[in-house]
């Protein structure tokens, strides 16, 4: 199999690390191969901010959904959707006056700018997990960085128009840690030819049949099935609430005239 297929096919997330930083170098490689992914237009809508403070790592464990793993990460990289830095240079570079001079409506950042630097971010976040699992550095997404959007933006001094969208925890693979691959579901019903397809009950429980295994029946949802027991778990728990709060904060800062 090809060297880069078998990464791909090999990665898991990784919560528990070897004990020590990640090297300079090594910080540095990733970085560098980060910032060679796919960018809108070659504007690179992105900026990464590296936390290896101990303080701040610990009190990001605690506003990313109290997760103490984040804060034994040797490295945490922190990815901010950001059309600050481009307005800031519009702004150095006249570009007011200029749309004045050639009768344009000069516009602040709005919610399609906000998705293309979104898309410009977890893309090079992506980028950062490949070069560092090809270094035997492992990684964790923390989604839970959208929260709490208050906070973060006050520890990480953010602007309104550069928010906080994927966040990394990097390490190195421990000497003899358990590789688990989770399964993912059949490409049948994530991938479709021309156009979209929804899906019916019997796609649902082909789709589902092995999760399904792993709801108890005395799970602590008191779901009767893996929809119900997913739903309490993840989509209407409380951090999601947050979540959705938190975004719509930040939505508010990116629109406003």
């Amino acid at each position: 199999m090809n060297s880069t297929i078998e990464l791909l096919s090999n990665r898991m997330s990784l919560r528990k690390y070897k004990e020590g930083k990640i090297s300079r170098e090594h910080l540095d490689i990733i970085l560098e191969a980060t910032m060679r992914a796919p960018t809108a237009g070659n504007m690179m809508l992105y900026s990464i901010i590296v936390v290896e403070d101990e303080a701040k790592k610990k009190r990001l464990s605690e506003t990313c959904d109290n997760q103490p793993f984040i804060a034994n990460a040797p490295t945490i990289l922190i990815f901010l959707a950001d059309m600050q830095r481009w307005f800031d240079f519009y702004e150095h570079s006249g570009v007011k006056d200029y749309c004045k001079e050639n009768n344009m409506e000069y516009e602040g950042p709005d919610e399609g700018d906000f998705l293309l630097a979104t898309a410009d971010a977890i893309i090079a976040a992506q980028n950062a997990v490949v070069a560092a699992e090809a270094l035997g550095i492992g990684s964790c997404y923390i989604g839970d960085i959208i929260e709490n959007y208050e906070i973060h933006r006050e520890m990480l001094n953010l602007p309104d128009w550069a928010t906080p969208v994927a966040m990394l925890c990097l390490g190195y693979y421990p000497e003899n840690v358990e590789r688990r691959i989770n399964p993912r579901f059949n490409r049948k019903y994530i991938v479709f030819d021309e156009s979209y397809k929804r899906l019916d009950g019997a796609d649902f429980e082909d789709m589902f049949k092995d999760r399904q295994k792993l709801v108890s029946p005395s799970n602590v949802y008191k779901a009767k099935n893996y929809g119900q027991f997913i739903y309490a778990r993840k989509t209407g728990a409380e951090f999601s609430k947050e979540m959705t709060r938190s975004a719509k904060v930040m939505l508010q800062k990116w629109t406003k005239k």
